[in-house]
């Protein structure tokens, strides 16, 4: 098991950094790339284990993708335009992305295609999946339905739903349009308030792609069975990436931060409005629009008296992959933060609620917790000078980040394991900070 040893705490700093390539607009991008006619370029594509899980997956279908200068190429052959042979089997990894939009995809597969993934994935719930493409017609042969393997065959002769999507799920909701793409007439999604790439990707793409915002839900309609072209793509920052740097900046002292073309979607940016009211004063500057998304550069300086929070539960879907270096953050703020309706946290790559609680208590914060929430007693003098281990934390990326911020800005003697887990969605993480001036032993 590889392991990381910090020994000592970050120097201060002033950088500009670029962060690797949104991973939700990357499976997006090869996914709806697979699905166009022609061939697509997509640039600044991260090679990180979940990205080449999808492009593994996307080959074993019959798409031609490869490289060329840094550039993805990948040439589609239209709507259902998969190369389907028999006993296909597809490895998706740890990429949940990736194995719950695929089967949106595959509604019309003539055979049977297997989904298998690491333990990790395999633990995570697919009967919020399995379910609405049921209804299309899709057809499925798993020992449990919520969990993988799977098999999924598809029906030729789909029929259009309408769904409503409860959880604020991106995952769900996108499955479902994907699915939509290839089935005739109208799909209707009544969706929950989540990540809305799928929808800005389409539209994009002029495919007839509609959306009526309400207050707490959007409702989705989507004409099936209309071809479109190829297209050129550039993949902005990943924000739940930045997350762990704007930390960085905030409890470093006398730091400042810039970093570059980041994705600023109003559903992504819940980790921002969180820390802004906690104190940070993030900022964008250089503001723009990329093919659909907002893109910005994130600036950050140390922070010396962050606030608690009593945390608006309008943010949870939009900050739900930074919760974890949000709890840092309020354990180092004045005040008690809560933390409400979090139960989504434990359906990740690990159960992330639970292990916050852990790891805020081993290094010294006072912490009350249960199955949906977490109040956090926040000590601005929090100060580590022992030994702190962290241990087969389900191999979850987020949990190793996490702690690697959290040994560079508390102190102690810090051992880490799971060092490689990174590599499944931010492989520049390590590099990075090495950029920003830290000299791992």
């Amino acid at each position: 098991m590889v392991k990381i040893v910090i020994q000592k705490r970050i120097k201060d700093f002033n950088k500009v950094i670029n962060v690797d390539g949104d991973k939700s607009l990357s499976i997006r991008s090869l996914l709806i790339g697979s699905q166009a006619y022609g061939i697509s370029k997509i640039k600044n594509l991260p090679k990180s284990e979940d990205i080449l899980s999808t492009i593994n997956g996307l080959r074993k279908l019959g798409i031609n993708i490869f490289f060329k200068k840094k550039i993805c190429y990948l040439n589609g052959n239209g709507l259902n335009g998969f190369n389907y042979k028999k006993n296909i089997v597809i490895d998706a990894g740890n990429s949940g992305t990736f194995a719950r939009l695929l089967l949106g995809l595959l509604v019309k597969s003539p055979y049977t295609v297997k989904i298998i993934g690491d333990k990790s994935l395999s633990r995570r719930d697919f009967q919020r999946i399995v379910d609405p493409l049921e209804k299309f017609g899709a057809k499925f042969v798993s020992k449990s339905k919520k969990n993988l393997p799977l098999k999924i065959i598809g029906s030729e002769y789909l029929s259009p739903i309408n769904y409503f999507e409860k959880k604020g799920s991106a995952q769900c909701k996108s499955s479902v349009i994907l699915a939509a793409l290839n089935t005739p007439g109208k799909t209707i999604v009544t969706a929950k308030k989540s990540r809305n790439h799928t929808e800005l990707f389409l539209k994009n793409l002029n495919f007839p792609l509609k959306v009526i915002s309400k207050k707490k839900y959007d409702k989705i309609e989507v004409v099936g069975e209309n071809q479109f072209k190829s297209f050129d793509y550039t993949i902005p920052g990943d924000m739940s990436s930045s997350a762990f740097f704007i930390a960085l900046t905030l409890l470093s002292k006398n730091s400042k931060l810039k970093i570059k073309n980041v994705n600023v979607n109003a559903s992504r940016t819940g980790f921002i409005n969180i820390i802004n009211k906690m104190g940070a004063k993030v900022k964008f500057i250089n503001k723009r629009n990329i093919c659909g998304e907002p893109v910005a550069d994130i600036c950050v300086k140390s922070q010396k008296n962050l606030k608690s929070i009593n945390c608006p539960i309008k943010y949870n879907s939009n900050a739900i992959d930074e919760f974890l270096i949000i709890f840092l953050l309020a354990s180092k703020a004045y005040g008690v933060s809560n933390f409400k309706k979090l139960e989504e946290l434990n359906k990740k790559e690990s159960p992330r609620l639970k292990l916050a609680s852990l790891m805020l208590r081993k290094i010294g914060v006072t912490v009350k917790s249960n199955e949906d929430s977490i109040k956090i007693y926040g000590n601005p003098r929090l100060n580590i000078n022992k030994k702190i281990l962290i241990n087969r934390y389900y191999k979850d990326h987020r949990v190793f980040m996490t702690s690697v911020i959290a040994a560079l800005t508390l102190g102690g003697n810090w051992t880490i394991h799971d060092m490689e887990s990174h590599m499944s969605s931010f492989p520049s993480f390590l590099s990075i900070l090495r950029k920003i001036g830290y000299r791992f032993i």
